[in-house]
């Protein structure tokens, strides 16, 4: 509680930012594609929206390469270090799952992004 009696809100952060941070996709305008698009998920519901805000203990499937991760929050960061200290934001809560032969309408932006790296 804060002085004036009243709780702070727990702390969060962009899911865009946060996927960029965590090093889950190349870049946030990556993560914002994907989210507009559907193909990421926070706490089971998809998320259409790359200003969701996400909280330490959510949990988060989205698409990497390939396979479809599904994680949970631990921390939120600060900002885009190294893989060592991404790996820190994060906890792997299953086996990544392989795409589906079945290409969904997302799978171009990947494809996109990986041309241009």
């Amino acid at each position: 509680m804060n002085e004036s009696g009243r709780t702070s809100p727990p702390p969060s952060r962009r899911l865009d930012q946060w996927l960029c941070f965590a090093r889950l996709v190349k870049s946030r305008s990556l993560a914002g594609r994907l989210c507009a698009a559907g193909a990421v998920t926070l706490n089971g519901g998809a998320v259409r929206k790359p200003n969701q805000m996400v909280h330490i203990g959510d949990k988060i499937a989205a698409p990497q390469g390939g396979v479809q991760r599904t994680v949970r929050v631990l921390a939120l960061g600060s900002r885009r270090g190294r893989a060592t200290e991404a790996r820190l934001l994060y906890q792997e809560i299953g086996a990544p799952v392989r795409l589906s032969d079945l290409a969904p309408a997302w799978e171009p932006l990947l494809q996109a992004n990986d041309s241009k790296i």
